[in-house]
């Protein structure tokens, strides 16, 4: 199949686009290697995929409709996973148009673009954040979305929105994924997780907001990349999907996991609760596993000793008594 990745050259995208190419799939990726965290990673990623085989890459804008239209009509894709986006709640809160135009505009110029080449799928990357502070967990694809604390969160539901008059206008089969708080290797610098383990590996403090009760439902990278695989399978006209582990884990249980897997004691600095967090999310992934077969493998002290492994081997050696 010949596959358009947006977004490929990042953290989820270029797992999936290495795994794509394995399974014998024309992959095309289209990213813009923009500044939000070094290009220069990005382009490490992009070196790492083409170790897995030949892949067409687009520099380019998704809100940028000619560009688009360039890389559909090179490529003729058949099926578009896009990922591609402006991301991260805290960072929308200072650049919401910003966030409008990428998430919402971008996605109508892709789905505008697969509509007129006549693109038979479409996988579009949500997220977690659009349940809100919800009234019940775990949080299930029935629930009501429409209270958002985050601009990133209404990107996302508007972004789903948007696939739905899609699929049901035009008869593009369209899958979107919740995904829930995604971490393993080559995981962008602003993430928790990562950010941690440099400030910790450095002797430098730890930034926690509030009380360290928050949960959050990391999902390692691999299992992620399984669902997408599924969903691009899926033969559906539309679904949404949860993708997570269905296991929250603690703001203070993660800092001990990183203590405990690494052999340092963080220094912490206590900081208020941020607008636009939510003080857990956790997966009801029942339909993923009942629909795609979903099936997430990794805990989440096997998750940090993968990621700390690879840490260790491509930025600095470890602090003495690191445990994996």
């Amino acid at each position: 199949m010949r596959v358009l990745v947006t977004g490929g050259a990042g953290f989820i995208g270029s797992h999936l686009s290495e795994k794509l190419l394995g399974q014998g799939h024309r992959v095309a990726i289209m990213d813009d290697l923009n500044d939000f965290y070094s290009p220069a990673r990005k382009r490490e990623n992009l070196a790492l995929i083409r170790g897995a085989g030949p892949v067409a890459f687009y520099e380019g804008d998704i809100c940028d409709a000619a560009a688009v239209t360039r890389a559909f009509a090179e490529h003729q894709p058949e099926a578009v996973i896009h990922l591609a986006a402006r991301a991260g709640v805290r960072p929308s809160l200072e650049a919401p148009l910003l966030y409008e135009r990428v998430n919402v505009g971008g996605t109508m110029v892709l789905l505008e673009a697969a509509r007129t080449a006549g693109v038979a799928k479409f996988v579009f990357a949500s997220s977690s954040s659009i349940y809100g502070i919800a009234n019940r967990v775990p949080f299930s694809e029935a629930d009501q979305v429409n209270l958002p604390v985050s601009p990133y969160a209404a990107t996302k539901i508007a972004g789903e929105k948007i696939c739905f008059t899609y699929s049901h206008l035009y008869g593009i089969k369209t899958v979107c994924l919740r995904f829930f708080t995604v971490y393993g290797p080559r995981q962008r610098p602003d993430l928790a997780i990562r950010k941690f383990t440099e400030l910790m590996l450095a002797g430098k403090r730890i930034p926690v907001y509030g009380d360290g009760s928050t949960g959050r439902d990391y999902t390692f990278v691999e299992d992620i990349v399984q669902g997408i695989l599924a969903a691009l399978a899926c033969d559906c006209s539309y679904e949404v999907f949860n993708l997570g582990n269905s296991s929250p884990v603690t703001l203070r249980a993660m800092v001990e996991t990183l203590e405990d897997c690494i052999g340092t004691k963080a220094q912490i600095d206590r900081l208020p609760d941020q607008p636009g967090d939510v003080p857990i999310t956790y997966a009801d992934t029942s339909k993923a596993r009942r629909l795609l077969g979903y099936e997430p493998r990794t805990t989440f002290r096997e998750g940090i000793a993968k990621f700390l492994a690879w840490h260790h081997s491509t930025e600095r050696p470890m602090a003495v008594g690191a445990r994996l």
